[in-house]
């Protein structure tokens, strides 16, 4: 497992470096934190740990970096399961100039080199969602969706874009076998993209799933700072509703907005889902050296100590690996 995740680390990098996409790393600490409803952070007395590394690297592409990427680590609280882990691997890029579709393509072609799969189908939210369940997502009445989730389980009473979710995960997702870009999210589920301009119940957001796990989740970037911080301010106000912590806005963000963010998509990939279908098997557990509700206990040695002093791995894997 750890060969095959620094094969996928330099497969990766030789990708970008092809495409004269620049690496970046950005902090993993912060004062303020994305306030998304559905996301909840980690933190510390004075600060969050990243949920995602998007703010920072939005500030470089106003700062002139140019396209980037980045591997690094993401935190979100009481994310345990089969596909979840508090603390994740992801690859975020972003790429100046790029519309939705562009950044569309190039992921898909990674994932053809990453996965050996063929090119994605492409459908829209409504319309995958109309097939599967014959309710019309942006405008059938919430009591139709509340009724339908109640089949389903879930019978709550909640906000629409709630039931939406509960629905499109149980319903839908699970039967993307293929893979799949659905695109053009209703606004409501997209605090960080740019609404169409043809349709503003829309948003220019895009997911990519591979045998039904969601595995990308994209934006053509909102540059709007006003627009961003009516958003950042609704998502606060829908917090303190459900009764769940509020955060800090991060005004360095708004502030570099302010300055000119440029148009530009950009993407997250989780990387342990990734490394799970590269591997076969269907528990991030699997593809992780350290899960967090997993403790490894090695066994007391019953060698002398000058044994342990002397004792010398066998390196050979890590030899064939990097060429060393």
């Amino acid at each position: 497992m750890i060969r095959q995740r620094a094969i996928l680390y330099n497969n990766i990098r030789m990708f970008f470096a092809e495409r004269q996409v620049l690496e970046v790393e950005t902090p993993i600490l912060s004062g303020a934190c994305v306030p998304d409803v559905n996301i909840e952070p980690i933190y510390t007395d004075k600060y969050y740990l990243q949920t995602s590394p998007e703010l920072a690297m939005k500030r470089l592409l106003v700062a002139g970096s140019g396209a980037i990427f980045q591997i690094t680590k993401a935190f979100r609280d009481g994310e345990i399961g089969h596909w979840h882990n508090p603390e994740f691997s992801i690859l975020e890029w972003y790429r100046p100039g790029f519309k939705a579709a562009d950044l569309i393509n190039e992921i898909d072609e990674l994932l053809q080199l990453l996965l050996k799969t063929p090119a994605a189908e492409r459908i829209s939210y409504c319309t995958i969602f109309k097939q599967y369940t014959g309710l019309d997502a942006l405008h059938c009445p919430i009591a139709d969706l509340e009724q339908y989730c109640a089949k389903l389980g879930f019978k709550a009473k909640t906000e629409r874009d709630t039931y939406l979710q509960f629905i499109f995960s149980h319903q839908i997702e699970t039967q993307l076998n293929k893979p799949t870009v659905i695109t053009d999210f209703p606004a409501t589920q997209a605090a960080l993209a740019r609404k169409r301009t043809d349709n503003p119940e829309l948003a220019e957001r895009f997911e990519f799933y591979v045998q039904g796990i969601e595995l990308a989740n994209g934006f053509y970037e909102l540059t709007d700072p006003i627009e961003q911080r009516q958003r950042f301010e609704q998502d606060l106000a829908k917090r303190q509703k459900l009764n769940l912590a509020t955060h800090p806005i991060d005004e360095d963000f708004l502030a570099a907005l302010e300055v000119g963010l440029p148009e530009c998509s950009g993407v997250a990939l989780g990387l342990d889902r990734l490394l799970m279908l590269i591997m076969g098997v269907s528990d991030i557990k699997q593809v992780l050296s350290f899960p967090i509700n997993q403790t490894v206990r090695f066994p007391k040695p019953d060698r002398s100590l000058d044994l342990i002093i002397s004792y010398k791995p066998d390196l050979s894997g890590f030899q064939n690996l990097t060429g060393l």
